[in-house]
C-alpha cells in the first residue's frame, strides 16, 4: 500500500521549490536503490494444535505486509486450518506429523522464504503488535532478538511463582556456563534474520527447543538484542508446557550444549551481514557459513 506523508520543506541543492509548498513524497519513493535500503520480508511461524479458537483473535492483528504467516500444524482435529487460511490472506499451511514445538518450529524454518523469521504462539500470549520492535533491533544491526519478559516494559500474567523459579535459575546456570546477559532464558518470542538459521541448526523437538536456540545464537557470536514483551493469559484452553518435565529436558539440553563442541559458525566480518536485495536477485546470496 502506498502510503504519503505532508512535511513542509526548503530548498535544498538544486532544486528549486517554496518553503510554503507541501511535499507529498511517497514512503516507498525514497530513497530505496542504495545498497541496504532494501525493505525485509517477513515470515511468522506460528505452531499450532487445536488452536482455532485461539487463531480468531491472533491473527487479525498480524499486520498485511508481513510475507507470509506459517501455520505448522501438528494434525489439529478442530477447524485449526480452516480457521487460519479464512482469517488471514497470507496465510500458508505446513503440516508437520512429528510432535512437539521443536519439530514443528523446525519445520517452519525449513519453509520459510522471508528474510526475517519471526516466532509466535498461537495461544494469544505474544501480541503481533510488537513485532515492530524486534524488526527495529534487526534493521539497527541485530542478527538475533528474544523477548524478556524482565526487562523493563515487559511483563508477565500467564507465570507461576514455580515457572518464574525454575526460569530464573536455568537463565542464571546458562550465563554461568556460557557467558552473555540473558535475562529471560525460556521465552519463545523470538525473531532473526533467516541467514543466522545455519548457526542455529535446529535438532530439539520439545518445549526446549528455546533454549537451545539461545544458547547457539550466543556460542555462535550472533549479535544479540533482548527487547521487553509482555506475555498474556492463553485465551483458550490449556498449555502443554509441564513445568517439572518441560524443566529437566531443558537442563538436559543446556548441558548437552556445554560438552558439545560448537555449531555452524558465523564469519565475523560485517560484510557476511548483507544480503542483496530482491531486486538485485541476479547477485549471489551471502549465506556468512564458515
Amino acid at each position: 500500500m502506498l502510503t504519503t506523508i505532508n512535511t513542509e520543506r526548503k530548498a535544498v541543492g538544486y532544486v528549486k521549490l517554496s518553503s510554503e509548498t507541501p511535499v507529498e513524497a511517497p514512503i516507498t519513493e525514497l530513497d530505496t536503490t542504495r545498497p541496504g535500503y532494501d525493505t525485509p520480508s517477513v515470515s511468522v511461524i506460528i505452531p499450532t494444535l487445536n488452536e482455532a479458537k485461539n487463531l480468531r483473535y491472533v491473527l487479525p492483528y498480524i499486520p498485511t505486509w508481513v510475507h507470509e504467516i506459517l501455520i505448522v500444524d501438528g494434525r489439529s482435529t478442530d477447524e485449526t486450518r480452516e480457521v487460519a487460511l479464512s482469517t488471514h490472506p497470507k496465510v500458508r499451511i505446513i503440516e508437520e506429523s512429528r510432535r512437539g514445538k521443536g519439530a514443528a518450529l523446525n519445520a517452519g524454518f525449513n519453509a520459510a522464504s522471508g528474510d526475517i523469521i519471526i516466532m509466535l504462539d498461537a495461544d494469544g500470549s505474544m501480541s503481533p503488535l510488537e513485532f515492530s520492535l524486534y524488526i527495529g533491533a534487526l534493521m539497527s544491526g541485530a542478527d538475533y532478538v528474544k523477548g524478556s519478559r524482565f526487562l523493563q516494559g515487559g511483563g508477565t500474567t500467564d507465570m507461576t511463582f514455580i515457572r518464574m523459579l525454575g526460569n530464573w535459575g536455568l537463565t542464571t546456570f546458562v550465563k554461568l556456563l556460557f557467558g552473555g546477559q540473558y535475562t529471560d532464558l525460556c521465552y519463545g518470542y523470538n525473531a532473526f534474520w533467516t541467514r543466522a538459521l545455519p548457526a542455529l541448526e535446529i535438532d530439539a523437538d520439545g518445549f526446549e527447543v528455546e533454549t537451545l536456540m539461545n544458547i547457539r545464537a550466543l556460542r555462535a557470536g550472533l549479535k544479540i538484542i533482548e527487547v521487553p514483551s509482555f506475555e498474556s493469559d492463553r485465551i483458550f484452553g490449556d498449555s502443554n508446557l509441564r513445568a517439572i518435565r518441560d524443566g529437566l529436558r531443558i537442563l538436559k539440553t543446556i548441558m548437552r550444549e556445554r560438552f558439545s563442541s560448537p555449531k555452524n559458525r558465523l564469519a565475523k566480518h560485517w560484510s557476511w551481514q548483507y544480503e542483496m536485495p530482491r531486486v538485485y536477485s541476479s547477485s549471489p546470496r551471502i549465506s556468512g557459513k564458515v
